[in-house]
């Protein structure tokens, strides 16, 4: 009996090895397994076929599922590693791990540079911080004026964009979180040291208005 239930689910779509998973990223064997139980009540909440589509990522998430965001496409996107428009449980893990205790600093903002470079080109416009700026608003319902929001893009590039270019490149984005160390903070989720109840993280929405620019 044991032998069968293991099989089906290593049969199941986008199942990985717990122990392989372990081996790539800062988790235990014990909390990929914890992850596992949380990824099978995500991937079955809408359509249950092992993966998670866009509508449950977003309901986990952002207790929306209809809902059109482009901060919550951003991170969905960024967890779909293979572009297939599903997140497999490999992906998930892995995509996850970033926001581990132990995963390294580089890995973190390497994560942020991704979700903010909108237009996939190794560097981050004004425009792009305005565009996830707004959507940020949008998912929180917080108004902002006009205004406010040129002055909160134009305070984070001129901080960042230290060879006034107009964009914010990798290394400028490195020494950005250098000389501001604290605004990585919500980057790192300590319960994910401690997976025994663990339901899924709703981390990303006041992690990203904090690096906006609001330190």
């Amino acid at each position: 009996m044991g032998c069968f239930c293991l099989k089906k689910v290593r049969n199941k779509s986008g199942y990985k090895d717990p122990t392989i998973l372990a081996s790539e990223t800062p988790f235990t064997v014990n909390e990929v397994k914890a992850l596992y139980d949380l990824f099978k009540r995500v991937s079955s909440s809408i359509i249950d076929d092992g993966l998670i589509h866009k509508e449950e990522f977003q309901h986990a998430v952002f207790r929306n599922s209809s809902k059109q965001n482009l901060f919550a496409d951003r991170v969905f996107d960024l967890f779909d590693v293979k572009h297939n428009v599903v997140i497999e449980f490999g992906e998930f893990v892995r995509s996850l791990s970033v926001f581990h205790p132990n995963a390294p600093i580089a890995d973190k903002i390497a994560f942020l540079l991704r979700l903010y470079d909108l237009r996939q080109t190794g560097y981050i416009e004004g425009e792009e911080l305005k565009e996830m700026l707004l959507a940020l608003l949008g998912e929180s319902e917080l108004v902002l004026s006009n205004d406010m929001v040129e002055m909160i893009v134009e305070k984070a590039m001129v901080e960042a964009d230290s060879n006034g270019d107009g964009k914010i490149d990798e290394e400028e984005w490195r020494e950005f979180f250098k000389n501001n160390p604290s605004v990585l903070k919500n980057m790192t989720l300590p319960y994910l040291k401690d997976l025994t109840s663990l339901a899924f993280p709703s981390f990303v929405l006041n992690n990203e208005a904090e690096i906006v620019g609001n330190k």
